[in-house]
């Protein structure tokens, strides 16, 4: 029997597989462990490469594992199911994974300490908060409306369908007005804790060098500064600005064939909160030049007159995204050109 130079791990809540290879793949083992086994299973062997996809918990596997002296190795799961055959089983899933981490082009996932998952979690519990402020928002609509009573969209309007429900003259069934005004101390009470989570996320920027420099850019504030410090993988992952544009998911899916360039919408690839974040600084970009206009000649003008506003939007958070990571990369703050954007 040959010496394992690669194991794949397929990751689970209770039952773990292994798959064990050596140097030229030929397979060695395939095991199954339960939760309580894994820790001491790769304490008890030679180090080699551990290869598991990039999923729920990998990352915490890859802290403890790699504590044992075990070089790990993270796959994006959609790079991995190529190298699944035919059958789709636990143990399929650890082959393919060992399979994938063995190609000479295959790409990996830089593992994440706790403190920047830690610091992750405040995106994740504004993003919950926020959707479920606008079911409630939504909700709130619905209900008035069945009773003639219809407020414009979005979260601006939110204070009128409040007014709504508390003013006793509005023709709203007493059946309903004290359902409804539980749903109105419900939106009061994720607003508040919306508001302090972007207190924490502004406090968070004001300690933070590189957010602090992030925010020099036009468009990127201080939520999108600490995503950004929080979410992103180390600059060095990537060698230029576009390939972290294509990460992020800004640039368009290719559909060519023949030698014929065939571009179709953005490939919506990598992290989507940092994805809507640009794309929202964008947007708040174009805003203001509608407002104060852009100088003749420049990029976005060019831009605003021969394509369409969701296009430029795009178009724009691409090119922010590739300051980004100019400025994670090298450092220095932005400057703007002499033509501004």
């Amino acid at each position: 029997m040959g010496e394992v130079s690669m194991i794949g791990l397929d990751l689970a809540k209770s039952v773990f597989q292994v798959h064990g290879a050596d140097a030229s793949g030929a397979v060695l083992f395939r095991k199954k462990l339960r939760r309580h086994q894994v820790l001491t299973f790769f304490a008890g062997r030679p180090p080699c490469t551990v290869a598991m996809e990039a999923c729920g918990s990998a990352h915490h596997w890859a802290r403890e594992i790699g504590r044992l002296g075990h070089a790990v190795r993270l796959i994006p799961p959609a790079y991995v199911k190529p190298f699944v055959k035919r059958q789709k089983n636990d143990a399929a899933d650890a082959e393919a994974i060992c399979e994938a981490a063995q190609r000479p082009t295959m790409r990996f996932v830089a593992p994440k300490s706790e403190q920047a998952q830690a610091a992750a979690v405040v995106f994740r519990a504004r993003d919950l908060l926020v959707k479920q402020r606008t079911q409630i928002i939504n909700a709130l609509r619905g209900h008035l409306a069945e009773f003639g009573i219809v407020v414009p969209k979005g979260p601006a309007h939110a204070p009128h369908l409040v007014r709504a429900v508390e003013d006793m003259a509005e023709p709203i069934p007493e059946l309903a007005r004290p359902i409804l005004q539980m749903l109105v101390e419900a939106l009061h009470r994720l607003d508040e804790q919306i508001t302090y989570l972007d207190r924490e996320i502004a406090e968070r920027a004001k300690r933070d060098e590189t957010a602090r420099r992030l925010m020099t850019i036009p468009g990127v504030g201080p939520v999108t500064a600490v995503a950004l410090a929080a979410l992103a993988p180390p600059a060095e992952t990537f060698k230029r600005g576009r390939d972290f544009a294509a990460w992020v998911g800004l640039t368009p899916l290719q559909h060519s064939t023949g030698g014929k360039q065939k571009l179709g919408a953005t490939s919506k690839m990598g992290e989507r909160t940092l994805r809507r974040l640009l794309i929202l600084g964008a947007s708040g970009v174009l805003r203001w030049a509608a407002r104060n206009g852009v100088p003749a000649g420049s990029w976005l003008a060019r831009m605003l007159a021969r394509k369409p506003p969701m296009l430029v939007r795009v178009a724009l958070a691409n090119k922010m995204a590739r300051v980004i990571w100019a400025l994670m990369a090298r450092g220095g703050i932005y400057r703007a050109p002499a033509v501004s954007v």
